[in-house]
């Protein structure tokens, strides 16, 4: 089997979740594979989205691009709707001046969705570039 980025809506990811919507930079940018774009928060925290690959998947690296996001806890459920959700990743984040927060995560873990809930922030706004989960298809839902 080969690794891709199974959060690319391209693979046939969804954002089908997003506690704020700019229209100039919706949620559907996490996901689109265009390193210029970006989904925002509109003020006060937490604030979240979930994502969705409409199949089993086995994530072996996340990296989440940022700017001014101070701690980002993940979640991920293997159920066939988005509930049951378990704690899988909490980290506090390191502010970067003028550049992107590249944060790489390793750790396996199996998903049918994840969970991101930005619960502070540098800033009263804060951005996510882009999700990037390298892994592999375990199976389709049936």
């Amino acid at each position: 089997m080969r690794k891709v980025d199974l959060c690319l809506s391209s693979e046939g990811s969804e954002v089908i979740l997003a506690t704020s919507s700019d229209e100039k930079h919706p949620p559907e940018n996490l996901i689109d594979g265009n390193p210029e774009t970006f989904w925002t928060t509109t003020g006060m925290f937490p604030q979240e989205f979930i994502i969705c690959f409409h199949k089993h998947v086995r994530i072996e690296r996340l990296t989440v691009q940022s700017y001014f996001v101070r701690t980002l806890k993940i979640e991920k459920s293997t159920s066939k709707e988005p509930v049951d959700f378990e704690q899988w990743i909490e980290k506090d984040l390191v502010h970067t001046e003028g550049q992107l927060q590249n944060e790489e995560m390793v750790r396996d873990g199996s998903a049918t969705y994840l969970r991101f809930i930005i619960i502070s922030a540098f800033d009263h706004f804060a951005s996510v570039h882009s999700i990037s989960a390298e892994g592999i298809v375990i199976s389709n839902l049936s």
